[in-house]
């Protein structure tokens, strides 16, 4: 039996044997052709550079230790400096139109149908014109960052930021993607935290939202700008004056990023305590950006839907500006009482009862600080540039330094805490009730909204008290 069955396996034997070696073969000849197909893919025609070696050699100078925060500095620099020197002309064009003859028009035609003076006030200096004031200030500036950030993310940029960041954010027990919602917050502290999405894990996610208020949004830039200018510019030599405005402005920034990791630490060792998610990033390939699809895409998704908020947001506040400038209760304006009862606080901050009570009425819009400012200072003291009651108005550099200081009593000190009041305070209205919409808890939204600002009034008791014992106040 067993030597009939011997030549049958000796033929199994052998056709297992050659069926091996054919599937060898074609194993080899698969795996030739696929390395093949790869070298041709990454490799350039004319054989003198690779896309592979090139996206390679730009990797390591994009997440070095040491340069690629150098990098990372210049170019949110540099898109920073594009968005604010170039939003500059169209939003003068915008306020231009808007701020004086839609304005003028449109008194004109509340003349014409016999509007009383109440209503026409109401309607058109105050919701007409905080409302106005939001569009100039915010448009131009978002119309111009939002694609810009957006083109540096489909490069495939902003991974490699988050790389870069992501010790930092791992040292202060956050997650490394918190480092891009924190770069969409300088655009706006809404989209910062819609941004927040991107982070998978609940605790580090709230982490980023309670924080993104620490980015300087674009209604924060023109307070920043105009104290560092006229101040801190004006105290340092003529030839150093743009140069210590700059960097006063910078020097707050790189503050908000401090303060940022410190209270993400904090967070997460007292009420968000956890284990830290792992981080798995994968670097995408770099590729060009579609210019015209990001560009239409950015306004649409994030442009106009964060100015609709703005908007719906700054129409009540200038309702509330002029009516508590236009509301007399016995010899002086609601306002008046207000600020007098505001300013032993404020004085005791560094500030002042009308910055105090600027940054209440226009909570729901941060660029109508400044006009809301001037207006204050004013209708309720000399008035040297004919301000009307609840008219918010804009004046030259020079002129804001000689209301500021001969009419409010600004000092230097003034000029520094409000900067880091801006910085700080709490979030504007439409970024709290995007924090509410993302997180749908109360306590969550009650804590990003009272945490900044109990730390602004900190910093700034500390910095006033400190001036006062040294003598620099």
């Amino acid at each position: 039996m067993s030597a009939g069955q011997s030549p049958l396996l000796e033929r199994a034997a052998r056709l297992r044997a050659e069926l091996a070696a054919s599937y060898h073969d074609q194993l080899v000849e698969s795996i030739y052709a696929d390395a093949a197909q790869l070298a041709d893919e990454v490799t350039a025609r004319d054989g003198t550079q690779t896309r592979l070696r090139f996206d390679q050699a730009l990797d390591r100078a994009l997440t070095h230790p040491v340069f690629g925060f150098l990098v990372m500095g210049l170019m949110f620099m540099a898109v920073f400096w594009i968005t604010i020197a170039g939003a500059n002309v169209p939003s003068a064009m915008l306020g231009d139109l808007l701020l004086t003859h839609v304005y003028g028009w449109l008194h004109q035609a509340a003349t014409a149908l016999s509007t009383p003076a109440w209503l026409s006030g109401l309607l058109i200096d105050g919701v007409y014109m905080a409302t106005a004031w939001v569009i100039a200030v915010m448009l131009p500036p978002m119309a111009i960052f939002f694609p810009l950030f957006t083109l540096l993310e489909d490069f495939g940029y902003l991974p490699r930021v988050a790389f870069n960041l992501d010790r930092l954010f791992s040292w202060s027990g956050a997650h490394g993607k918190q480092s891009l919602s924190m770069m969409m917050g300088y655009g706006c502290n809404a989209a910062g935290v819609v941004a927040t999405r991107i982070i998978d894990s609940p605790r580090e996610r709230l982490i980023a939202i309670i924080t993104n208020n620490f980015s300087i949004c674009n209604g924060r830039w023109p307070t920043l700008i105009l104290m560092g200018t006229i101040f801190i510019g004006a105290a340092a030599p003529p030839a150093l004056a743009s140069f210590a405005a700059a960097a006063s402005v910078v020097t707050v920034a790189v503050l908000g990023i401090i303060v940022t990791l410190l209270v993400s630490r904090f967070l997460s060792h007292t009420w968000l305590k956890g284990e830290s998610s792992t981080y798995s990033l994968e670097l995408p390939p770099y590729r060009p950006p579609q210019i015209l699809k990001t560009i239409t895409t950015s306004l649409i998704d994030r442009t106009m839907i964060v100015l609709w908020r703005a908007i719906v947001m700054a129409a009540p506040a200038g309702a509330v500006i002029w009516l508590s400038s236009n509301w007399m209760i016995g010899d002086a304006s609601l306002a008046g009482h207000l600020v007098n009862l505001l300013n032993p606080v404020g004085l005791l901050f560094g500030l002042n009862g009308v910055i105090l009570l600027a940054y209440v009425v226009a909570i729901p819009a941060n660029e109508i600080i400044i006009p809301t400012v001037l207006m204050y200072t004013l209708t309720l003291g000399r008035n040297i540039a004919g301000a009307q009651n609840g008219v918010m108005l804009e004046l030259d550099d020079a002129q804001v330094y000689t209301v500021l200081t001969q009419v409010g009593g600004w000092t230097m000190l003034t000029a520094i805490n409000l900067m880091l009041f801006s910085l700080l305070h709490n979030p504007c209205s439409t970024t709290i009730m995007t924090i509410w919409n993302e997180t749908r808890n109360k306590k969550w939204t009650l804590v990003a909204t009272l945490l900044p600002l109990a730390l602004a009034f900190g910093v700034t008791f500390v910095t006033a008290t400190a001036a006062r014992l040294f003598g620099w106040a």
